[in-house]
């Protein structure tokens, strides 16, 4: 595997980018904290707001990121290096997901080539062997550029009607180009993964791959406050299987990642940041030196991320707690690892590294779900953990109603 230099976590304007994160600290009290980066310090910024949920709901939150007083834990640089130590220092912060109580959702199916591959999916029923032949016929019995349809339009209903007369009509093409998005929950509060984490395969799975997304932190008022990377771990064969199968391929023991940072919307920074992004994915093999580099552009994506936001909540659905939106991939891996034909699936100790510019990089390792380190510091273990440290109702509230 390459070095990697954490400095390239960061984004390229790390000096000007306001960044927040959450790391769990040894000492003095044991438990997780809030963090502000600041010219490459860490600031432990608890004091102003006792979760990641309530931070992003201040109407100041841009203010407290930059200029709270909080304790300064260290370099930023010495939290990432530590995070990808194979010996790291315990009595040092540990880096975590960014997010703590909000909702994990998802947007599935929002590029052209990923409809492409679940639907390829579906019609392989899980079998990895079949992928490579039918993924011929279907760009041939297609016979239309996804990429240039928009999702519910009149031309999408035309092709819809052509694909159904055909017989090629899916659950995935109804998501993918008809007027409603596929959102799913991906995940459960508090059980995102971090920086230098392991990420879960499930020990059923033979055909898997990682899913390379921008993330959008939205707070309690549907507001898009910022973004970050991810890590949509997705099940090939179990979720080929049936489209039910969903939540079984989505949602297990460090299948969703988070990271490193949440970037909070500026002048520097904004939402078209976003749209114009580009999300780099690397996945590095340890035991028989595979590389995959792909790179993924979300100017190519579908459905605007306002849309998506708009379709997840509103006067039909509230977060009171604010949820992470993942937006969806381009890259599905298709090269071939081993026999020809079987395309790519994930191998136990792989790295993968997510990057963008403007949000940096997430680092992580593959393992078996059942193997890493289980889920226990749930929501109830959080405020437990807050009230002993005295966290709770010491805050000023700044919160606005809904």
């Amino acid at each position: 595997m390459q070095d990697i230099s954490t400095v390239s976590a960061l984004p390229v304007d790390a000096d000007q980018a306001v960044l927040l994160g959450r790391v769990w600290r040894s000492q003095p009290v044991e438990g997780p904290a809030l963090v502000a980066i600041r010219q490459g310090q860490v600031f432990d910024i608890s004091q102003h707001a006792a979760t990641m949920s309530d931070l992003l709901d201040r109407p100041d939150v841009l203010r407290i990121a930059r200029e709270a007083a909080g304790e300064n834990l260290g370099s930023v640089q010495a939290l990432l290096d530590n995070a990808l130590s194979a010996q790291p220092d315990r009595s040092l912060p540990r880096l975590l997901a960014p997010n703590d109580v909000q909702a994990i959702k998802a947007c599935g199916v929002t590029f052209a080539v990923s409809l492409l591959e679940r639907v390829i999916e579906e019609q392989a029923g899980g079998n990895a062997q079949k992928a490579e032949l039918l993924r011929g016929e279907l760009l041939q019995t297609i016979g239309a550029n996804l990429a240039s349809i928009k999702p519910g339009s009149p031309d999408a209903m035309k092709l819809k009607e052509e694909l159904v007369r055909r017989g090629a009509w899916s659950p995935y093409m109804e998501v993918g180009i008809g007027p409603d998005a596929e959102v799913f929950s991906k995940s459960q509060p508090m059980s995102a993964v971090g920086f230098g984490d392991d990420v879960g395969i499930h020990p059923s799975s033979q055909w898997n791959n990682p899913e390379p997304e921008v993330v959008l932190a939205v707070n309690s008022r549907a507001e898009v406050v910022g973004a970050t990377l991810g890590n949509d771990v997705n099940l090939r064969d179990i979720e080929g299987r049936s489209a039910l199968l969903l939540g079984k391929a989505k949602d297990n023991n460090g299948s969703c990642s988070i990271g490193p940072f949440i970037r909070l919307f500026d002048d520097q920074f904004t939402l078209d940041t976003v749209r114009a992004a580009e999300v780099r994915m690397l996945i590095e093999g340890r035991d028989d030196d595979f590389v995959l580099d792909g790179l993924s552009r979300m100017i190519e994506i579908s459905r605007d991320p306002l849309d998506l936001v708009s379709q997840v909540c509103g006067t039909h659905h509230q977060y009171p707690d604010g949820f992470m939106l993942f937006l969806g991939t381009m890259f599905s891996p298709i090269k071939d690892r081993g026999a020809k034909g079987c395309g790519f699936t994930h191998h136990l100790g792989d790295r993968v590294t997510i990057a963008s510019p403007s949000l940096g990089a997430l680092v992580n390792h593959v393992q078996r779900s059942d193997e890493i380190t289980p889920w226990t510091f749930g929501v109830r273990a959080l405020y437990s953990n807050l009230a002993q440290r005295g966290l709770l109702g010491g805050q000023e509230s700044q919160q606005v109603p809904a």
